[in-house]
């Protein structure tokens, strides 16, 4: 077996077991699947995380998470499909980043992980053995890489900022509402 052969092999193993995990975790969200919330669950989830409104919000991570997860599994958009995902995980990270890094107690060491190879799949492309080549890269252009990152960024960015806003707004209005009245 040739080098290239073994590198596109692992690519493979690796772009199924991301994307089969992280398809996993948006089904949860968006159907209920594998003892999940479905919608409504994850909406009133989200709501109370500071994701607000809550349905968007659910809907939104959930196809980040269930869309780019079977993308890179199939090999198909790469840098789409990477973006997305990597883009869902920094919303996850950020409800995680209070608790440290490790998973054992509450970190964001999970959705790290999923973020960053979903990232690296979208930079490094599917392989060989992949829809992309199979469609002559019509979807994994050199262009889209940049493009779709920074979108993502960009969209996490807005989301992570509203939601820190959310929060802070939310323990003012508890400060006060605690507050003696004078009397």
């Amino acid at each position: 077996m040739t080098c290239h052969s073994r590198r596109d092999l692992g690519l493979l193993a690796l772009r199924i077991g991301t994307g089969v995990v992280l398809a996993s975790h948006g089904t949860q969200k968006l159907f209920g699947w594998f003892g999940g919330g479905g919608i409504d669950g994850t909406a009133q989830s989200f709501e109370a995380m500071g994701f607000r409104p809550g349905r968007p919000s659910a809907i939104a991570s959930g196809l980040a998470e269930a869309g780019g997860g079977v993308l890179l599994a199939l090999g198909l958009a790469a840098p789409a499909a990477g973006a997305a995902a990597a883009g869902g995980m920094a919303g996850a990270m950020s409800v995680h980043v209070p608790n440290g890094f490790f998973a054992q107690s509450g970190g964001f060491e999970y959705p790290a992980f999923l973020g960053w190879t979903a990232a690296s799949i979208g930079v490094m492309g599917a392989g060989r053995y992949s829809l992309d080549r199979a469609t002559r890269h019509c979807l994994d252009r050199p262009w889209m890489i940049p493009v779709a990152f920074m979108t993502s960024a960009a969209a996490a960015i807005v989301i992570i900022e509203k939601r820190a806003r959310t929060l802070a707004s939310d323990q003012w209005a508890g400060a006060v509402d605690d507050t003696p009245a004078d009397g």
